[in-house]
């Protein structure tokens, strides 16, 4: 059967039957966030040249209308929310072209998924890998939804006061980056006009002062509070940490919670959770030693070795279609739906969860 598409080699366009028969979905943006919602079809083909157009061409002309009108009236990008694309590394008969970086950040969803919390760190710790090494290889269009993602991010973080510090990390690293390539590498490695990124600059710095003035309100609670628990459950949450940080933050909210998480064997587990997979980490912390100093030994390891990385969800990829996708828990354990559209006989056993560095990897050729 013969792809319906402009191009035989591409996947073909979509569609959905009507009352009066089939007809093509034209994605140009699945929600426009001001009053530009409908668009009249009559204002946009108002020119008497393109009265000429007809059939598939004027339809094409129009949607290109739609698309500047979108772009210049919404701070939007024109982008896809998918929830799954399609990682192609090379051409072939049936499909010709490659896919970047750039066009996976475009089309995945990652709007939606900064509002769930077991997403927030990962889409936050992929934006800072990206700020760090990979800024200069996204296209403009790429660059522009980058930052109107990391506008939402922030703004989360200011009504929500959810992870401020991960947030700041992520600033600080975009700044220095675009510092470095705005004032000492040159314009010549990026996209568009110098004067937009600087005016990028100023725009970081305000979200930078944003979140250093952030005042996290005191709680107003008439029942039980973290300090009415028992000591068994305060040292529960503390072995439940990862993130020294957090322990150590947590360790200065009282004089009780200081002694907790001071614990030696505490910062052994944390040491053994980050390093063990190291021959040399594995053989110390299996050691019953007792002249160690395990807080400081896990600040030693961290400078040399990378900590192990833990989310509550992640894109997934699936090795037998080569796709990249979100997957929703809900609908996996009702539906049995495993988040794209699958050809493999047991599609679990070809999924993998995919890490931010892993990201990024795979758009490397």
């Amino acid at each position: 059967m013969p792809f319906l598409g402009k191009d035989w080699r591409s996947p073909g366009w979509s569609w959905t039957k009507t009352e009066h028969g089939w007809k093509r979905i034209i994605f140009y943006g699945h929600e426009l966030e001001d009053n530009n919602r409908e668009i009249d079809l009559k204002e946009l083909c108002c020119d008497n040249k393109e009265n000429l157009f007809v059939g598939d061409v004027c339809e094409l002309t129009t949607t290109k209308r739609k698309k500047d009108f979108y772009n210049n009236n919404t701070k939007s990008q024109f982008v896809f929310r998918d929830k799954w694309i399609y990682v192609q590394k090379g051409s072939t008969k049936e499909r010709h072209g490659y896919c970047t970086l750039g066009e996976a950040l475009n089309r995945l969803d990652f709007s939606s998924a900064i509002q769930d919390l077991r997403r927030f760190n990962y889409v936050a710790k992929l934006f800072q890998l990206i700020a760090r090494s990979q800024l200069t290889s996204l296209s403009g269009a790429a660059q522009k939804n980058y930052f109107n993602i990391l506008e939402k991010i922030v703004r989360k973080v200011v009504e929500d006061h959810y992870n401020p510090r991960l947030v700041k990390e992520l600033l600080q690293d975009l700044s220095s980056t675009l510092h470095s390539l705005t004032i000492h590498v040159g314009r010549c490695v990026l996209v568009g006009n110098v004067n937009i990124w600087l005016c990028r600059l100023e725009t970081i710095l305000k979200w930078q002062q944003q979140l250093n003035n952030l005042q996290i309100p005191k709680q107003m609670c008439n029942g039980k509070s973290f300090n009415d628990l028992p000591l068994l459950m305060h040292n529960k949450i503390l072995y439940n940490l990862s993130d020294a940080h957090d322990i150590i933050n947590l360790g200065q909210a009282s004089p009780t919670l200081h002694i907790l998480s001071e614990n030696r064997t505490l910062w052994k587990n944390l040491c053994h959770f980050h390093f063990a997979d190291k021959q040399f980490c594995r053989n110390l912390v299996l050691s019953k030693s007792d002249n160690v100093d395990w807080k400081l030994m896990y600040f030693t390891l961290q400078k040399h070795y990378p900590m192990k990385e833990q989310y509550g969800d992640t894109l997934h990829f699936c090795k037998h279609c080569s796709i990249l996708f979100w997957k929703d828990r809900h609908l996996a354990l009702l539906f049995k739906d495993c988040g794209h559209p699958c050809t493999a006989n047991d599609p679990d056993s070809c999924v993998m969860p995919i890490s931010p560095q892993h990201f990024i990897d795979l758009f490397k050729f």
